[in-house]
């Protein structure tokens, strides 16, 4: 592992493609300029030999067949699984473009969970270019470019630990947003991190929205899901349900899919016109008794779910109506705050059992 010893007046941080990335020449510099002065030794942060902290993510169709149904298993250069991503990909722009990337370099990678497994990672794959047309030197260009495709090795592919702290036991019931809006917001939600993900109808949401090009192309939205776990360092994908009846979903399938006896069921709204109570915070929600504590959080379009129709609907079948407070915030905005205190909340309610 490195150590970094820097003087704080002189620390830098390089942002870039919203993460903070790593390089030996950055450490060499800061080492340098700390070991002038010793006013200041105070190691801030530490790093494993893979210097990249993102972590490029494949779907399990893209890794070469005949490695596929060896990949949880290699132990032979004939068994390891291997990815090659097209020049104009936006992992390899990446890796040329933001990371620099040269043959032999190390990265954190992995294969997005689905029906065969619940995904596989490793912090030991190698890259390789592989130059096309005029370029013969398989290394990045000097306008940053890559020289042609990226061949990544998938060594030590592994399914990733599941530490009881790192479990995902928030869920998301999500009113259709517009599709612009949902492109951006697709990659920040698994990001965060959901169990199960259902996008549904409401009073407010036009019906044209289903229409959109995201659900012509499927492999769009988990591509862009995809984007979201690589920044997480994550593998487990969200499972994707798209209900365009959210009535007949509450009446005939939410017991099904979040048994009242092992999920706390939220719905986020601004308080009520007429409500003389005072909405919860996602801190006061009540949980089932059942162990870990699960939560589904329903979160509506901008203008809100209906009053009081969707409001009584949703309480109806059990639902804690909850409150940010009296802002009106954009879907966005809205559902990663939640996310962020739901997933808080989750946590610290699978403690209170042990203090």
């Amino acid at each position: 592992k490195h150590e970094i010893y820097f003087p704080i007046a002189a620390a830098q941080f390089y942002f870039l493609a919203d993460a903070v990335f790593w390089n030996d020449d950055l450490y060499t510099r800061l080492h340098s300029a700390s070991s002038s002065d010793q006013d200041f030794p105070l190691p801030i942060l530490s790093f494993d030999d893979c210097p990249f902290s993102e972590r490029f993510l494949f779907d399990n169709l893209e890794t070469e067949s005949e490695d596929t149904s060896n990949a949880t298993h290699a132990s032979s250069s004939e068994t390891i699984p291997r990815v090659i991503l097209s020049k104009d990909d936006y992992r390899t722009v990446h890796a040329a473009k933001t990371l620099g990337l040269s043959n032999g370099d190390r990265i954190r990678a992995g294969v997005v969970s689905c029906e065969e497994h619940n995904g596989l990672w490793t912090d030991d794959a190698t890259i390789e270019w592989i130059p096309e047309g005029k370029i013969k030197k398989p290394e990045v260009l000097k306008n940053g470019n890559p020289p042609g495709s990226l061949s990544i090795q998938l060594n030590n592919l592994l399914p990733p630990t599941d530490a009881p702290s790192d479990q995902i036991l928030v869920s998301l019931l999500l009113a259709l947003p517009r599709p612009l809006q949902l492109g951006r917001m697709l990659p920040m939600i698994s990001q965060m991190g959901v169990d199960q993900l259902i996008l549904t109808s409401a009073d407010k949401v036009p019906k044209d929205y289903f229409g959109s090009h995201l659900f012509r192309k499927p492999e769009k939205l988990q591509e862009l899901m995809i984007e979201g776990l690589c920044q997480a360092g994550d593998v487990r994908l969200p499972k994707l349900t798209v209900i365009r009846n959210l009535r007949r979903f509450l009446d005939e399938d939410l017991d099904d899919v979040f048994p009242a006896a092992e999920y706390a069921r939220v719905i986020a709204h601004p308080k009520r016109a007429n409500d003389t109570k005072e909405p919860l915070r996602l801190g006061q929600v009540q949980f089932p008794t059942t162990s870990p504590p699960r939560m589904v959080l329903a979160v509506g379009p901008e203008g809100g779910w209906t009053e009081p129709d969707e409001l009584d609907l949703f309480q109806k079948h059990g639902f804690q109506q909850c409150t940010l407070g009296t802002r009106i915030l954009r879907s966005d905005c809205a559902v990663v705050s939640l996310l962020g205190l739901a997933h808080e909340v989750c946590y610290q309610q699978g403690q209170e059992p042990q203090q």
